[in-house]
């Protein structure tokens, strides 16, 4: 793969800035940055990074909204040297904890109104020392009343019992941009960001990302997508995820436009795209079932979208898709530990697959001892690049994880597969116990564990369930201490602060006892099988919803 002479983030913001300064490079609608100003804004903000006595190679927690400050603690960590760690804004408890412990983050930047999410855990937990505080406009008011900390003050998280008296956070509004900082000389493969992924059963895994990987990322993906210079690049999907922030950078080295909006809306999707005049967009598998089931309608047609980016999509839904919106639709294969390993462009899509072997990567199908299997066969889907640093340097802290995914010194996805004598690749299932809902990745593990601290709940076992919108649904099978009695909505309503809300289970089902092997493990491939039962309590049908902040 032919390469730029660096890989690193200054090295593309000053050739961005050299080649095509003065051409919009991101906007969030209310803010805007030419190539030249996000070249200022990175060295300024690094320098406020600098004077706050981050150091390069540091960790700094980010927990915001797609908004341009957001970008801005990127560009600013990416220009010091040191590690930005987007959190993912709808964490709470046990795993936002996980994810500053393991981090060891001391610089926070948050909203005002995602930022009592923090000051709700044990700050003996964690290293974070100062908050800097981003005026958010959404809910700030209750925030200030729930007792948070003024700017410039002092909190201290919530105390276990028992526990010793708290240390204290100072909380600080976000500073101005301070004097330019000159650029450290930074490597291709040094990090640029750690990416917090549940593809497991365990704790969320920290992914190492060089700089170099979001080169990778964004010239692969613009060159299938077709981006040319004067595109403009929409997301709704979140910045905190590789698909959007991938978008950036895929604006940064194209000569393109990224506009980025706070969240999807159905309702108001093809509406964003005729307002920001988007040529190409992003798309999860769950939103085009979502968008086909609204009522058609002339802003369907009266865009300027080309292509969208849609891994996941059904082969099913893209056909009809295309024929209502004239979008095309582009699926791959990536992952946050990888990059574009398999897909292609327009003229290579096969319904239902998800593309050819990507040049400049390596992958097998194997079975469990690592052999590979024919084709035709299912196995799980092993990767291996031939250009360095484009792939995830491994896991944060996680050593023992790091060997256990790049054993061999192959990258195990996890993920079952087949490949066809063609040399097309379809996706089967996944081999580990994760649940994808909602675009995100949950961890099982994790929601286990927030159902087994209520005091009725004697045994959980989570697992996915299929929903009606080419997903998976949460579901749990629960046993209770005898005794004892548990409402399900009681148990949703004591989850809802303890969980993301894309992680609460909708479904829920109590029974006197799970299936177990003779050492007396869960079998939850059997209960994936049995799927949703008829005694299981359905969220949706509830009449209750959950919040989202």
């Amino acid at each position: 793969m032919e390469q730029a002479e660096s890989l690193a983030l200054p090295a593309l913001l000053a050739a961005r800035a050299a080649r095509n300064g003065d051409a919009v490079l991101f906007s969030d609608r209310k803010a805007s940055w030419s190539g030249a100003q996000a070249l200022e804004i990175a060295a300024r903000r690094a320098g406020a990074l600098a004077a706050h006595g981050v150091r390069r190679g540091d960790r700094v927690a980010l927990l915001c909204t797609n908004r341009s400050e957001f970008m801005e603690i990127v560009l600013g960590c990416g220009w010091l040297g040191a590690v930005v760690v987007p959190i993912n804004t709808a964490s709470r408890g046990m795993q936002l904890e996980h994810i500053l412990r393991n981090s060891g983050a001391r610089l926070m930047v948050a909203e005002t109104h995602l930022v009592g999410a923090v000051h709700a855990i044990d700050a003996q937990t964690h290293a974070l020392e100062s908050i800097w505080l981003i005026e958010s406009g959404e809910g700030g008011e209750t925030h200030n009343r729930s007792g948070a900390a003024a700017a410039g003050a002092s909190v201290a998280g919530t105390p276990a019992a028992g526990a010793p008296a708290m240390r204290e956070i100072a909380v600080w509004p976000l500073p101005p941009l301070g004097e330019p900082l000159a650029a450290p000389c930074i490597g291709d493969g040094d990090a640029l960001a750690i990416l917090y992924t549940s593809g497991t059963s365990g704790l969320s895994k920290g992914v190492i990302c060089p700089h170099a990987q979001f080169y990778w990322w964004a010239r692969l993906t613009a060159g299938h997508l077709g981006v040319v210079p004067g595109d403009v690049l929409y997301t709704c999907l979140p910045l905190f995820h590789t698909n959007a922030l991938n978008a950036f950078f895929q604006a940064l080295v194209s000569d393109a436009q990224l506009v980025a909006d706070r969240r999807f809306s159905a309702s108001g999707f093809f509406a964003s795209l005729i307002e920001t005049r988007a040529t190409v967009t992003y798309v999860l598998g769950a939103m085009v079932p979502i968008l086909l089931g609204r009522c058609a309608s002339a802003q369907e047609q009266a865009h300027r979208v080309r292509i969208a980016l849609a891994p996941g999509v059904p082969g099913h839904f893209q056909q009809e898709f295309t024929e209502r919106s004239g979008i095309a639709l582009l699926d791959g294969y990536g992952s946050t530990e990888t990059n574009f390993v398999l897909g292609g462009g327009v003229a290579d899509q096969r319904a239902g697959y998800m593309g050819k072997l990507v040049p400049g990567f390596d992958a097998r199908v194997v079975d469990d001892n690592d052999r590979e299997v024919p084709d035709g066969e299912a196995g799980e889907l092993i990767l291996r690049a031939d250009t360095p640093f484009a792939f995830a340097n491994g896991y944060f802290g996680m050593p023992e994880k790091t060997v256990e995914a790049w054993r061999n010194l192959w990258f195990h996805t996890g993920d079952r597969v087949v490949r066809e004598a063609s040399g097309y690749y379809r996706f089967v299932d996944r081999l580990k116990d994760a649940i994808r809902r909602r675009g995100e990745n949950i961890s099982s593990y994790e929601v286990e564990q927030v159902l087994l601290s209520h005091p009725a709940v004697e045994t959980a076992a989570v697992y996915a369930v299929k929903s009606e919108f080419a997903e998976d649904e949460v579901m749990a099978a629960l046993v209770l201490r005898e005794g004892a009695a548990l409402d399900a909505l009681a148990l949703i309503r004591y989850c809802e602060p303890r969980l993301p809300y894309f992680a609460v289970p909708r479904y829920l089902d109590f029974v006197a006892d799970l299936p177990r092997t003779e050492n007396g493990k869960i079998q939850k491939y059997k209960l994936r099988e049995t799927g949703i039962t008829t005694t299981a309590w359905d969220l949706e049908t509830s009449g209750y919803r959950l919040r989202r902040t």
